[in-house]
């Protein structure tokens, strides 16, 4: 039996699952624990039980029984499919990582992919694609195309529909393999592959099958950088694929008046201006444009995000 699988394997654990899966949607969080609890018993490896009684508990109130379970997730998911770390981060039972694992982001997004831009966009109000195309048109010179753009986690391809008029290459990389599906769909870009910005320069993807280094005079990431954590990793990579005088443009959400990075509870980061604009002018990075706004709602709110346009030294 698969610890991960959201079978457990028993038909009868199964089945108590699912009642509990039914007592959870109809807002009953407690009984739903309760009886999740009692499966476990029969199944006591099942990763993704323990995850549902983490969910439960947390939404009854039961905080010190959600960190338990979830503490359990985390010694039974090795590959992290079920980001354990960060939900005890957001709860305040663990430090919190530096960067979310790389399968649950994967896994987060191929999941999503079908549904991504209808949720996004339509009911969402997503907006980076088109600010961030706007904010990079004010750095290039009229009638002029990048030679080879990069959109690093390109997703569906929203950013590139904005940009591929003015790109006489457009290469996307993604981790999910899903997106990826769906970006080839639009029929945009030259080149799509699977790669990790978590990862160095070597095994990341973005140099895989004889890809040059400072091949790129404009990499571009939209809503990435929320699901990477610390930035430290990134830089080096985007340095790696610009030539110099490239324009590297991207997005964060806000953190405010918060300091350096920081988890919430919807276990995407939010990253503070200043420790964005310190990080770039550490990597050497010229600073061009901020510009704060609202990239989407969240929970029918509007969310706060940063635009940043940046280039490297020529």
């Amino acid at each position: 039996m698969a610890q991960n699988q959201h079978s457990s394997g028993d038909v009868i654990v199964d089945r108590r699952a699912d009642y509990a899966r039914m007592l959870a949607e109809s807002g009953d969080h407690q009984a739903a624990a309760e009886l999740i609890e009692q499966a476990l018993e029969l199944a006591p490896l099942w990763a993704a039980g323990w995850f549902r009684l983490g969910e439960y508990s947390e939404k009854a109130g039961q905080q010190d029984n959600a960190v338990k379970a979830y503490e359990k997730v985390a010694e039974l998911d090795e590959e992290g499919i079920f980001a354990a770390p960060l939900k005890l981060a957001v709860l305040g039972a663990a430090e919190t990582p530096e960067q979310p694992p790389s399968r649950y982001v994967e896994g987060l997004f191929d999941d999503y992919a079908d549904r991504f831009e209808t949720s996004l966009v339509k009911k969402l109000d997503y907006s980076v694609p088109e600010k961030l195309a706007a904010l990079i048109e004010t750095a290039r010179p009229s009638g002029k195309r990048f030679r080879c753009a990069v959109d690093i986690g390109c997703g569906t391809g929203l950013l590139g529909v904005e940009i591929r008029d003015w790109t006489e290459r457009l290469e996307g990389f993604d981790i999910s393999t899903n997106m990826l599906a769906k970006a080839e769909e639009k029929g945009i870009y030259h080149h799509l592959s699977q790669a990790d910005l978590s990862l160095d320069e070597e095994t990341s993807g973005l140099f895989a099958d004889g890809l040059q280094k400072g091949r790129a005079d404009l990499v571009a990431a939209a809503d990435v950088m929320m699901y990477l954590g610390s930035l430290e990793t990134v830089m080096p990579l985007v340095l790696a694929l610009l030539e110099r005088g490239g324009l590297f443009a991207f997005s964060v959400e806000d953190a405010g008046e918060e300091e350096g990075f920081v988890l919430q509870p919807s276990l995407r980061y939010a990253h503070s201006q200043t420790y964005v604009s310190n990080l770039l002018a550490t990597f050497g990075m010229e600073i061009l444009h901020i510009q704060k706004t609202t990239i989407r709602k969240d929970a029918g709110k509007p969310l706060s995000g940063i635009l940043f346009l940046a280039a490297k030294p020529a």
